[in-house]
């Protein structure tokens, strides 16, 4: 540890953010997807489905490799949801016009469309809990977003 002017004040703040945010992240998670299980017509997919479908419908063309590796996952993880998405309809394999040895995936119309029904859903309930937030709750979530978003990168980096 440093010796610098206040390193101790920053490793306070530090020694108690840390083990909220691990408590209050996973919690907001599991709350917004039973929201969304709740309010879903359909069955509420997976969400290993999810996260995979949405990397393809962000990057589509994406390897099996790619997936995994964006995901932070296994391939033959990623292989076998690829599998199972494709026998349900929400992803096509499509061989490389180059490399016919490449197999490149491509989301389905049906898999869009439930993509958005889900985010609808997310932004939904998100929208109403913001709106039950004070002025200043508001104004320190929007302050924290850079903050999280430059957490996040730094994180799945070591995950890596």
């Amino acid at each position: 540890m440093s010796s610098l002017p206040g390193s101790s004040a920053r490793q306070r703040d530090v020694d108690s953010v840390a083990p909220a945010l691990a408590d209050a992240l996973p919690a907001l998670h599991r709350a917004l997807d039973r929201l969304v299980a709740r309010d879903y017509a359909l069955p509420k997919p997976p969400e290993g489905h999810l996260n995979l479908l949405r990397h393809v419908a962000e990057h589509e063309g994406a390897t099996v490799r790619e997936a995994a590796d964006a995901l932070l996952m296994k391939p033959n993880n990623v292989s076998a949801l690829v599998s199972q998405l494709t026998e349900q309809g929400l992803l096509e394999r499509r061989q490389d016009s180059a490399d016919k040895r490449v197999v490149r995936l491509h989301p389905t119309a049906v898999a869009r469309r439930r993509l958005g029904e889900v985010r609808a859903l997310q932004v939904s309930h998100l929208t109403e809990a913001l709106l039950t937030l004070t002025e200043g709750e508001m104004d320190a979530l929007g302050s924290a977003l850079g903050a999280l978003q430059s957490l996040t990168r730094g994180l799945r980096s070591a995950a890596r």
